[in-house]
């Protein structure tokens, strides 16, 4: 028996959590019945399940692509309001892939994109702590009072942030260039942790996710990652084992 979420995760569907929300939302069958609470087992090889009216068969194959986000593009792969979506911009990619994790509408650089929910559940879920990069460039200059104190965790409406390492790069036209890594996840958390001490952020490109770096990938550009690329990734999200066979496309 295997958990409703993790079910349709597994056939490239959405992450966990995302999937948690179309089970809720009332969009998922098993046996001819609405299925409307994650918590529900199914059995891969008796029980039929359906999405939107389309039944699940067998799992796509494992792909896992970087991509370089471009800033006015949303980390989705839908939008009622007919905005560019990061996923077209992929080309070649016959599987349904969907963003791990997000990246502000104004924000730029590495976003993870794949069809394996358990990839995906791993690396965003906030008790793995996977460390990110970002080079912020915000206006005016912090004071090393106030990096002092977003380094140690600040106060937002939603919670102390957790500490973040910060590094100062250089200054141009009076505006401070900064390298910031978290390994939290909140909404909009950078931009939200500079205003907090008075400085609005003016560009933001993340560069590193994990053991990952953009490195010379160019804005809109994309490829797939190598193995030892999504073993690292998963390594430094706590997962011990090496990855076994998974059927992933790399």
């Amino acid at each position: 028996m295997e958990r409703l979420q993790k079910y349709m995760s597994r056939h490239g569907i959405a992450s966990r959590r995302a999937c948690e929300e179309i089970i809720a939302s009332g969009r998922v069958k098993v046996n001819g019945r609405v299925a409307d609470r994650p918590g529900i087992s199914v059995d891969p090889a008796r029980d039929r399940v359906e999405v939107d009216g389309r039944r699940l068969g067998e799992p796509q194959k494992k792909v896992y692509l970087m991509i370089y986000k471009p800033r006015g593009y949303l980390s989705t792969v839908a939008d009622p309001r007919g905005r560019k979506k990061v996923t077209d911009l992929l080309d070649g990619i016959k599987e349904r892939v969907y963003p791990v994790g997000r990246l502000d509408y104004d924000s730029e650089g590495l976003l993870l994109l794949t069809n394996d929910g358990d990839f995906a559940y791993r690396l965003t879920h906030p008790g793995h702590s996977v460390a990110k990069t970002y080079r912020v460039r915000v206006r005016g200059i912090p004071t090393d009072a106030g990096l002092d104190s977003l380094s140690a965790g600040i106060m937002l409406e939603d919670g102390i942030t957790a500490p973040a390492t910060i590094y100062f790069i250089d200054q141009k036209d009076g505006n401070a260039l900064l390298e910031v890594t978290i390994s939290q996840g909140r909404n909009r958390q950078i931009r939200r942790m500079f205003e907090k001490i008075g400085h609005e952020v003016i560009r933001l490109k993340r560069t590193k996710i994990g053991p990952l770096s953009l490195g010379n990938l160019k804005s809109g550009q994309s490829r797939p990652l190598k193995d030892i690329e999504v073993r690292g990734l998963l390594k430094t999200a706590g997962v011990k084992q090496a990855l076994k066979e998974r059927g992933h496309t790399c």
